[in-house]
């Protein structure tokens, strides 16, 4: 297992380029090789929803989707990018379509020969709430087509912040062979508002921030097992964990795989009562994944 990285020192905290500031293209762009930056399917192509202008919403030209090419450590790699600032991130008929196809290419070079790292950038609430039923076939073609690829080469995501990643791109983010968040970052599969709108506040106060991020941080996901590294947020080192991910290679038990020891965890916790913030970074302290 991977171990979490050591926090920045001042000095350090002077120099480095944050990762969360930059936009899904400026991220995708900092992680490849220099120079070798392609984008596929981009603004100039068009591909905008067609549903959002029905609803009063003003649609995006690459549908909040990056598809970028390139190399990583000079190994072929295909960046796909969710932009945080449009619609949450939210996967709709357009967005989803480009990453599932991208992933279904990627496994079809696998199979042939030529393979590809495919890292995702993952900053979304899931499905978009006005393409409805659209979204979520879309998700469940991307995780088809995740299952299917990552028997061939990982598939590394990174969660960074600060929209985290929600909803059925939850999902996605557990079929990753590798995960990687900041402290920032938040993975859940409901989000704080929804439990709260749900369930009530009693239940989960979506205002309290050191709640949300005791429950949902990167930090108490990987004590939980369900990250496999956490990182500062600095562009330099998320580059460097994510090209030491993918030199693992295909894991020979994938997280999704281990529903008995996740459930045999679970059997651990007393859930009679609420358990106080303090609680949460005590829980699945001893990290027992492989």
């Amino acid at each position: 297992m991977m171990t979490p990285a050591n926090r920045l020192d001042p000095k350090q905290l002077l120099t480095r380029k944050s990762f969360i500031e930059l936009s899904a293209r400026e991220r995708a762009k900092a992680l490849l090789d220099e120079g070798t930056y392609r984008e596929l399917l981009g603004p100039f192509e068009r591909l905008e929803s067609p549903w959002l202008p029905m609803q009063g919403v003003v649609p995006q030209s690459d549908d909040g989707l990056i598809v970028a090419r390139g190399t990583l450590s000079g190994k072929d790699a295909a960046i796909l990018a969710i932009e945080g600032r449009f619609q949450g991130g939210s996967t709709g008929e357009v967005s989803g379509a480009k990453i599932a196809a991208a992933l279904e290419l990627a496994q079809h070079d696998a199979e042939n020969g030529w393979p590809v790292q495919v890292l995702l950038l993952l900053e979304t609430g899931g499905v978009r709430l006005q393409e409805a039923n659209l979204g979520l076939e879309a998700i469940a073609e991307i995780n088809s087509s995740m299952v299917a690829l990552r028997e061939h080469v990982p598939v590394v995501g990174v969660i960074s912040g600060m929209v985290g990643c929600f909803g059925g791109m939850a999902i996605t983010a557990a079929l990753c062979s590798y995960l990687i968040m900041t402290r920032q970052g938040r993975l859940g599969l409901n989000g704080p508002e929804v439990i709260e709108e749900q369930s009530g506040i009693e239940e989960f106060d979506s205002s309290d921030r050191q709640l949300i991020w005791a429950v949902n941080g990167g930090e108490q996901r990987y004590a939980a097992g369900f990250v496999d590294d956490l990182v500062e947020d600095d562009v330099k080192l998320i580059r460097e964990r994510v090209i030491e991910a993918f030199g693992r290679g295909v894991p020979c038990r994938h997280r999704s795989e281990q529903v008995e020891d996740y459930l045999e965890r679970l059997a651990t916790i007393d859930v009679t009562h609420q358990l106080e913030i303090r609680h949460f970074g005590r829980l699945w302290s001893k990290r027992v994944l492989s």
